[in-house]
């Protein structure tokens, strides 16, 4: 594989691939941990969006559809090498959103779609949203990213760090703040929807939502916690991909 858009931590397996999409702000490094607590066989791959670490000197997206079009082409690719090995998307936060716009521009090629999309941290599209994230400054974004948490606060104290981090938040927090629902249908693969039971940004209810975006089946997943459940839960997080991805592969 040669592409600047994914990143692999582990090494590649012959089972299953997964293909995990950042939170807004972060970077592919945040699902190494995820990628370790797999089994040895999957494969797993995380995006690297431009503007952050190894493509930092790359512009950031400010729109969500340019940024899933350009992902799913460089994923077309991918899994144009390995056709036949079966694949999932896992997405958390804005990552669960451009994961699942991916899926959409996906089924509308050649390729298989994916066996099932691992939703987690966010509410369905069509779920209307108050806050107006294009209209975020500097502060408002910083004040978002700490009432979240999930990320070493000491850093946002750091003016050396921030000039490095605050660009791509600054784009991310403006392309989901311009991001619309202009419907479509659903999609045919299964979901596993994921939420922390204590998440500021999206209730269960919101996440239950997600079921009328598929006509396969749904499992929903409420852990203990905020916005970044996952951090602390990593061992249950990883079986509950774990299960989804091998159900998924052995009804195929």
């Amino acid at each position: 594989m040669n592409s600047t858009w994914f990143r692999r931590f582990t090494t590649a397996g012959n089972g299953p691939r997964l293909v995990c999409f950042p939170h807004a702000g972060g970077s592919a490094t945040a699902y190494r941990p995820l990628a370790r607590a797999l089994p040895a066989d999957f494969d797993v791959l995380s995006v690297q969006y431009p503007g952050r670490q190894d493509r930092y000197c790359e512009a950031p997206f400010t729109a969500l559809a340019p940024l899933v079009e350009a992902v799913a082409e460089e994923l077309t690719h991918v899994l144009a090498e390995d056709s036949g090995r079966p694949y999932a998307l896992f997405g958390h936060s804005m990552g669960a959103l451009v994961a699942f716009e991916t899926a959409r521009l996906l089924a509308r090629g050649k390729l298989p779609g994916p066996q099932r999309l691992f939703l987690s941290g966010r509410s369905a599209p069509d779920v209307r949203i108050s806050a107006r994230y294009d209209l975020y400054d500097d502060a408002d974004v910083l004040a978002e990213v700490r009432r979240l948490g999930g990320t070493d606060q000491t850093m946002l104290d750091n003016p050396d760090v921030m000039e490095m981090v605050l660009p791509a938040l600054r784009a991310d927090y403006r392309a989901i703040g311009t991001y619309s629902w202009r419907g479509g249908e659903p999609l045919a693969a299964p979901m596993t929807v994921l939420v922390g039971n204590r998440d500021p940004m999206v209730t269960v209810q919101q996440a239950q939502a997600w079921r009328e975006h598929t006509s396969g089946d749904v499992a929903l997943k409420v852990f203990p916690g905020d916005h970044f459940y996952l951090f602390d839960h990593l061992g249950q997080v990883a079986a509950a991909v774990t299960e989804g991805l091998l159900t998924a592969a052995s009804a195929s």
